[in-house]
């Protein structure tokens, strides 16, 4: 059995956690910033495919103390990088060390690269390795003295679902966009609204939701190049998730001020291939009206540091807040921001309060229940 490490933005690990649990994986434990479980090799296209809001799947290797460069070389060395890189694989190195004796990056990729490098150069028996063929990256991690080492199977992050080749300022990521969509319950069955759509992150991430449509079919990953994993697994996976899409007709608008915005999401619903599910709109958010019993609305209005100064954000939230008392009383609201006195604005205190991260910025998903 493959140890498998999921890394994830902080505030989103229960959810990959109960994501893996339903691919029905093994051992699933859930951490700072990551979730852990087991598997077999097919199981790397099949979370690659599916993930929702994993950023990367890695193959853990090994970990071991490593107090000097020369524990640090002997711990590689160890490891049984053949049994994944063949004589010609590319082996890039790259990680971080955080609390840790051996503080120099730069030095400590250098000598994972050797000691991995005399591995495969005596398993192949070389003296030099031609790293001409499939990219086989290593990740290090050093935390507290002990380093832990993988394989990255995604390349580009999982987040990077393809139907994004052009966003708008201050794009939301598309793992916390799914993050929000699943955290609202929204499953298909009511309307959906965001009527600060951007680049249609969110309503597009929805539809994928709805449909039950893998993120990761209009994409490519490192691990497709890998020798050791047959072809026909990421044919099986693919094959798995397109027969358990849903199909159906669902009701889900994104609405933004700026046209521009607006053709780009729509743009960007047709990359996805859900153009036929999701309607976008110019249109201001002072003017949106839900109707019927029950719905979702989930979005990402603009932040004073981003787009706006402090003072304009303030106003929109405000005028936002307005909105809301219009929404029908059994809708779940769900609105991420990072301006630390959005509830002021907004005229009403959250009923529950989650912390996320957009990129680099600490925001807080704030859940909107009468």
């Amino acid at each position: 059995m493959l140890l498998f490490t999921i890394p994830c933005l902080f505030g989103l690990e229960g959810l990959v956690g109960d994501e893996l649990r339903r691919l029905g994986v093994q051992d699933v434990q859930v951490g700072n910033g990551r979730v852990q479980c087991r598997g077999t090799l097919a199981d790397i296209p099949r979370l690659n495919l599916n993930l929702r809001c994993g950023e990367r799947v890695l193959v853990c290797l090994g970990t071991f103390p490593a107090l000097s460069f020369e524990a640090l070389f002997q711990g590689v060395a160890s490891l049984p990088w053949e049994e994944f890189i063949p004589r010609d694989g590319q082996f890039p190195v790259k990680g971080h060390s955080l609390d840790s004796q051996l503080h120099s990056v730069p030095y400590c990729q250098k000598f994972i690269k050797k000691a991995a490098a005399r591995r495969l150069g005596e398993v192949y028996g070389l003296n030099q390795l031609p790293e001409t063929g499939a990219k086989y990256q290593i990740q290090f991690s050093l935390m507290r003295d002990q380093c832990a080492l993988y394989l990255d199977t995604t390349g580009p992050g999982l987040h990077k679902r393809g139907y994004r080749a052009v966003g708008v300022t201050a794009p939301l990521r598309e793992t916390i966009a799914a993050a929000m969509v699943l955290l609202s319950r929204y499953r298909g069955k009511d309307p959906f609204r965001d009527p600060f759509c951007g680049s249609g992150t969110i309503p597009i991430e929805a539809a994928l939701i709805a449909k039950n449509r893998a993120p990761g079919l209009d994409r490519s990953f490192d691990a497709q190049k890998w020798q050791c994993i047959p072809a026909r697994l990421w044919l099986d996976a693919a094959g798995e998730a397109m027969d358990k899409e849903f199909s159906g007709s669902y009701d889900i608008w994104g609405g933004d001020i700026d046209p521009k915005a607006v053709r780009i999401a729509r743009e960007n619903a047709v990359k996805a291939g859900v153009e036929e599910l999701v309607r976008f709109d110019t249109a201001d958010a002072a003017s949106l009206r839900c109707q019927g019993e029950y719905g979702q609305l989930v979005t990402n209005p603009p932040y004073g540091e981003r787009l706006l100064e402090q003072e304009e954000a303030a106003a929109l939230y405000t005028t936002f807040g307005e909105v809301y008392r219009t929404i029908p009383p059994k809708w779940r609201v769900l609105v991420l921001s990072s301006h630390p006195e959005f509830e002021k604005h907004f005229g009403r205190k959250a009923g529950k309060t989650r912390k996320l991260y957009n990129g680099m910025i600490k925001c807080s998903l704030y859940q909107f229940t009468r």
